[in-house]
């Protein structure tokens, strides 16, 4: 009996102690969903933003990326282990994107659910002491009865209760609208984004003038490009491109001032666009980032065999000096031995231009971004260029490797040529500059998902704006018999409103007057 006793009367296991794992996770959900958290996380999100916009991105343009490693050797491997160059793409940012949205979707919802209840509720019943109320008033004259009052305060757009002699009414729930607005319309944005990212895909171009430079929107053409998960190469839309014109201007310091760029889309009408005016094709847009130049030069090697080759070369300052190789695989093919190609007999030249040569040595800088006396500096390599080796390397420089090992030899100095001008070699190959051709910059994206950020931007602007202006506060009135019949009248402000004295005394006015 003792032991039933005991068993009968020992409490029974609750559901926190008999479930420890049901009962963190849901302290966790809890804790995930508090605004505070959605708040931290937003502001993480914000924060973790910056390197994109701070550091150069391989979606952007790699050619800067490149630029970047090559300044900085030491530091850019470290940050590209931290997928700083990627950072949009990168993992951590990706968790802290779900992580905001799940906050936001847990957080929001039952908000939602709450305000839809209160709106439909009746406005709560008058206090018993309306005098201990912020606002207090006594109309000594009759008014008449609660439900004349009751029709004065819905004429004023009052959510209005009459129970007996006593009136309640209530204003302001715009304000919690708008805040719930605000915030599914942030989900709509962060929803955007990632759709975005899925169906959306970017490419980058460098497109030289010229007809026989023409590019067309397929993967193989890309310099560099990106894919979502849910995009195909065959999904692609159909378009070429063909650089016609670019123009750009400069303020005396050499500070651009404007960039316009016309091409050709397939075989219609020139169409321009600048660096803020994007070029709009269905189903892409097309983004200029700059531009820079491509000396155009033309090689005759010891057979009088000429080549002519369009080298972009890369800038490498705000004077748009260009660093570049033109290279010459096929060169000193000897005719008599049946078109083979001697790998050790390749040439290829490095060179610095300048857009704007100065007037003395040293010719190291231009000094002016717009080609006012443009000038070519070029080396010559003759050797093995290690382009048979299958190993991918830059078309924009040379492989060191070689020139380490021996394979590949400089020959002579550096010469200083002016357009039509041309030097010759040890073994009497010649070298000529020809001129330049401009190049631009492009980057070819699609992104389904900006409309729905647009829009979802639009809105939260405008939930903010009625979050910001909307202010929640109550009146109550409760009729009273003495002498003669008496109103009693009360408010409250449920949020800080300074301008509601005199919003309740306008108020007491409009139910005198109706």
């Amino acid at each position: 009996m003792v032991a039933t006793e005991e068993r009968a009367t020992s409490p029974a296991p609750g559901p926190g102690r008999a479930n420890p794992l049901i009962a963190m996770l849901r302290n966790s959900w809890r804790q995930l969903t508090s605004m505070r958290t959605a708040l931290i996380l937003l502001f993480l999100l914000a924060v973790a933003a910056i390197p994109g916009s701070v550091l150069p991105q391989r979606s952007v343009n790699i050619d800067d990326v490149d630029r970047y490693f090559a300044e900085h050797p030491d530091l850019a491997p470290v940050l590209d282990r931290l997928g700083m160059f990627e950072v949009f793409a990168s993992i951590w940012f990706s968790a802290i994107y779900l992580l905001l949205f799940t906050s936001l979707v847990g957080c929001v919802v039952p908000r939602l659910a709450e305000h839809w209840r209160a709106m439909r509720s009746a406005p709560p019943k008058a206090p018993a002491r309306l005098d201990r109320l912020p606002q207090h008033a006594t109309v000594e004259q009759a008014v008449g009865g609660a439900e004349e009052i009751g029709a004065a305060l819905r004429k004023r757009r009052w959510r209005v209760a009459v129970r007996g002699d006593t009136v309640s009414a209530e204003k302001g729930y715009l304000k919690e609208t708008g805040n719930l607005l605000f915030h599914f319309a942030l989900l709509a944005v962060l929803a955007g984004v990632a759709f975005g990212s899925w169906y959306g895909w970017h490419g980058n171009r460098l497109l030289v003038a010229g007809a026989d430079t023409a590019f067309c929107n397929t993967l193989q053409q890309f310099d560099e490009s990106g894919l979502g998960p849910r995009v195909d190469g065959a999904d692609l839309p159909r378009f070429c491109l063909e650089l016609t014109d670019f123009h750009a201007d400069f303020l005396p310091s050499g500070q651009p001032s404007s960039f316009r760029a016309t091409v050709r889309v397939d075989d219609g009408a020139p169409r321009d666009f600048s660096v803020n005016s994007p070029l709009r094709l269905d189903g892409a847009n097309v983004y200029l980032l700059g531009h820079g130049y491509a000396p155009v030069i033309r090689y005759t090697d010891k057979y009088g065999q000429a080549q002519t080759t369009v080298a972009p070369f890369l800038t490498v300052d705000g004077m748009l000096t260009s660093e570049g190789v033109a290279a010459f695989p096929d060169a000193n093919v000897d005719p008599k031995a049946s078109g083979a190609r001697d790998p050790d007999a390749q040439v290829a030249f490095e060179g610095l231009y300048l857009p704007t040569a100065p007037n003395q040595p040293p010719y190291t800088r231009s000094v002016f971004p717009a080609e006012r006396s443009p000038a070519l500096m070029l080396w010559a390599y003759r050797g093995n260029l290690g382009l048979d080796a299958g190993i991918p390397g830059s078309i924009y420089r040379l492989d060191q490797r070689q020139v380490a090992n021996g394979r590949l030899k400089r020959v002579g100095d550096a010469t200083l040529l002016r357009v039509g001008e041309k030097m010759t070699l040890d073994d009497g190959s010649t070298v000529e500059f020809l001129g330049t051709r401009q190049y631009a910059t492009l980057s070819i994206r699609y992104d389904p998902g900006e409309k729905i950020a647009l829009g979802g931007a639009a809105i939260g602007l405008l939930g903010l704006l009625l979050s910001l202006t909307g202010k929640r506060r109550r009146v109550f009135f409760r009729a009273t018999t003495g002498g003669s019949r008496l109103v009693e009248a009360g408010g409250l402000p449920r949020t800080d409103y300074s301008g509601f004295a005199e919003e309740f005394k306008q108020t007491i006015e409009a139910v005198e007057k109706r």
